[in-house]
């Protein structure tokens, strides 16, 4: 299902008990104002990179929510050299959400390197029970809601279409306001052994139909054994709905 993204921005929030890991290279620098970049000034240039790389990898990936990005706090007194060009920055996370750490850098005639670790987290609304359930429920559309949660904190997985939810078969029981993982849930068989089943045969230019037995059970999408009624063959296809399997010519 086509969800429309949407982002909301937060203004910059900052984490108490941050920590730093400097790799200085112009340490001997006056420690005036006019002279040195302050704590703040890297707290704002990581923010600012942190929105942009988030956005980007929220479009890039086609995920709707909305995030927050709190960069830790730094010691007061850490003075560096003022750089003569602008600030480069640079993620070493492999992904720009949960605890990340951006490589601030200046690359002037006074070199030095300082890591900024931030905290980003990512809000979606995703699948929960709205009742306790028994495992083997097959689930329906009064069982499930979307609740907006931090997918940052939800390690075991979630999911976001109730299409995708609805008419499969619990695992496992569930507490009520659970959120829904895909391990706890398995598509409900629409074809079983011994069913009679029409085969739809696609081709570039030409669809054939005929019929068949299912020699096994099924679920949509999932590839079963059919024997042709025409010509006895066992073939397999494709499960598409009840009765209906597909196989490509």
């Amino acid at each position: 299902m086509n969800t429309l993204m949407t982002f909301s921005r937060r203004t910059t929030r900052t984490a108490p008990g941050a920590f730093l890991l400097p790799v200085l290279l112009g340490m001997g620098q006056p420690a005036e104002a006019a002279s040195v970049t302050r704590p703040q000034q890297l707290i704002d240039v990581t923010q600012e990179f942190l929105e942009q790389s988030v956005t980007d990898y929220l479009q890039r990936n086609q995920i709707s929510g909305r995030h927050e990005i709190a960069v830790n706090r730094l010691d007061p007194r850490l003075r560096l050299a003022l750089c003569d060009i602008p600030l480069s920055s640079r993620q070493e996370s492999s992904q720009p959400i949960g605890r990340v750490t951006v490589r601030v850098s200046c690359e002037g005639s006074n070199p030095w390197t300082v890591f900024v670790p931030a905290q980003v987290r990512l809000f979606r609304d995703v699948i929960v029970t709205r009742r306790p359930l028994q495992r083997d429920t097959i689930l329906g559309e009064a069982d499930i809601g979307l609740v907006e949660r931090d997918v940052g904190a939800l390690t075991q997985g979630y999911m976001t279409d109730p299409e995708q939810v609805i008419g499969t078969r619990l695992t496992r029981n569930t507490l009520n306001n659970q959120v829904l993982t895909p391990a706890q849930i398995n598509q409900v068989d629409v074809v079983s052994k011994g069913d009679q089943v029409v085969i739809n045969a696609k081709g570039a230019t030409l669809n054939v139909r005929m019929t068949g037995e299912a020699l096994v059970g099924g679920a949509v999408g999932t590839q079963i054994r059919v024997k042709n009624s025409n010509s006895g063959r066992t073939i397999k296809a494709r499960v598409t709905g009840p009765g209906q399997v597909e196989v490509d010519m």
